[in-house]
C-alpha cells in the first residue's frame, strides 16, 4: 500500500500507464549522441533555465546555525538573472515531523544530488514517463542508493527518504519579468511523491517510488529546451559551487571551442548560485569560487592558460580581472576561462544530439 504527496491537494497519484514511459517525449530525452553503452552511462540532460537558478542554496550546516541564532528565515528570497530576464525565488521550506519535533528543511546539497540521479534514472528505459500531468519517474529506493554510491555519494535509506520529503514540500515561486510579460511558477520542488510503505518495502525491496518532477523541467521536455552533458563527471566534484559551476558552462558555455574564453564576474556567481551567502567576507568567498574554477581544471573541464610575466612562461588556471571602486576597494572580479580539450568536444556533440532531437522531433 502506498502513500503520495501532493502539494496543491488535487487528487490522488494514479500511476502513468505504459505507453507513458515510451512516448515521443521521453524517446527523445533519452536520446544521447556516443559512441557505446559506456559513454551513455555517463550521459544525461542539463536543464538550461532550472539548473542555473538558486535552488539549493541552504547548507544543512548554514541551516543549523541560522536556527541556533534564532534567524532562521520562514521564506527564502533570491534574486537571479537569465536571459536577460529577472528572476524573483521565494522558496518556502518544508515542515517535517520527526520524532515529535516538527523541523523546518530547505532544499540543500543533498536534495540536489538526489534531484540530479533521479534525472540520470528517467533517463534510462521504462524508468523515465510524459503524460498530460507532466515529466516523471519510477524508482525503487534500492536503485536510488546504488546510483548515487556508484557516483560517489552514498546515502542511507533514511537520508534518502527524508530529502524526497523535502523536496515534495517545499514550496518554490518563480517569477520571471521579461519586459511586460510576467510568468508565475509556483509549485513544490516535486509535484508528485508517491511513497512505497513498509510493509510494501518487506514484500519487494524493489517496490517502486514515483516522482514528478517540477512544471519547469516538464516545459523544458516539451520544448526540447536540455543539453546532453557529463552527469558522471558533474557528480565527481567535491563542492556544490563546483557542480553548479559545470552545469552553469554547460548551459550558457555552448559555444565551447578550443581557443574561445568565456567570462563570469564573481557577483554573477554569488547571485545565481546562492551559494555564497554564508561566508563572512568576501575574501573567503573569493578564495571558495577560485577553488572551484581550479577544480574544473584539475577535472578537464577548463583549460590553463599560459602566461609571460617579465619573460618567464607560467601556467594560471584562469585570469582574474578585479574591478576597483574609487577608494581601490575590490568590488567584483571578472573570471576569464578557456575551455578544455574534453569540454569542447562534448559541448559540440551536445549541439549535435540537439539538432538530431529536433530533426527526430519533426518526423
Amino acid at each position: 500500500m502506498s502513500s503520495s504527496e501532493k502539494t496543491d491537494n488535487e487528487n490522488k497519484f494514479n500511476p502513468p500507464s505504459k505507453e507513458a514511459f515510451v512516448c515521443k517525449q521521453i524517446d527523445l530525452f533519452q536520446t544521447f549522441l556516443c559512441n557505446n553503452e559506456d559513454q551513455r552511462e555517463k550521459m544525461s540532460n542539463a536543464i538550461p533555465l532550472w539548473d542555473c537558478l538558486p535552488l539549493y542554496s541552504v547548507s544543512r550546516q548554514w541551516a543549523y546555525k541560522l536556527r541556533k541564532e534564532g534567524i532562521f528565515p520562514q521564506l527564502l528570497v533570491r534574486n537571479s538573472l537569465y536571459q536577460g530576464s529577472k528572476i524573483k525565488i521565494e522558496i518556502q521550506p518544508a515542515r517535517l515531523i520527526e520524532n515529535g519535533v516538527i523541523t523546518e528543511y530547505y532544499p540543500g546539497g543533498n536534495e540536489e544530488l538526489i534531484e540530479a540521479a533521479l534525472r540520470k534514472i528517467a533517463t534510462l528505459q521504462n524508468h523515465g514517463y510524459h503524460d498530460e500531468s507532466g515529466y516523471g519517474v519510477c524508482f525503487s529506493i534500492h536503485q536510488l542508493r546504488k546510483e548515487l554510491k556508484k557516483r560517489g555519494h552514498t546515502r542511507s535509506y533514511q537520508e534518502i527518504v527524508q530529502s524526497l520529503r523535502i523536496m515534495a514540500r517545499s514550496s518554490i515561486e518563480i517569477t520571471a519579468e521579461n519586459n511586460k510579460t510576467k510568468i508565475f511558477d509556483t509549485c513544490n520542488y516535486f509535484k508528485w511523491l508517491s511513497s512505497v510503505s513498509r510493509f510494501d518495502l518487506a514484500e519487494d525491496p524493489n517496490a517502486r517510488w514515483y516522482v514528478e518532477f517540477h512544471p519547469l523541467i516538464t516545459k523544458a521536455l516539451r520544448a526540447m529546451d536540455y543539453r546532453q552533458f557529463n552527469y558522471e563527471l558533474m557528480m565527481s566534484h567535491d563542492t556544490q559551487l563546483t557542480r553548479w559551476l559545470h552545469k552553469y558552462l554547460v548551459a550558457k558555455f555552448t559555444y565551447a571551442a578550443i581557443g574561445q574564453k568565456f567570462e563570469i564576474r564573481f557577483s554573477t556567481i554569488k547571485r545565481d548560485s546562492g551559494l555564497l551567502e554564508s561566508f563572512g567576507s568576501h575574501r573567503k568567498a573569493m578564495q571558495y569560487v577560485r577553488n572551484s574554477l581550479t577544480e574544473l581544471v584539475n577535472k578537464g573541464i577548463l583549460e590553463p592558460k599560459l602566461l609571460s610575466i617579465y619573460g618567464t612562461e607560467s601556467l594560471i588556471p584562469f585570469e582574474e580581472s578585479k574591478v576597483l571602486s574609487e577608494r581601490g576597494k575590490v568590488q567584483d572580479v571578472i573570471y576569464t576561462t578557456y575551455p578544455a580539450g574534453k569540454f569542447s568536444s562534448e559541448s559540440k556533440k551536445a549541439n549535435a544530439n540537439a539538432n538530431l532531437v529536433k530533426e527526430k522531433s519533426d518526423k
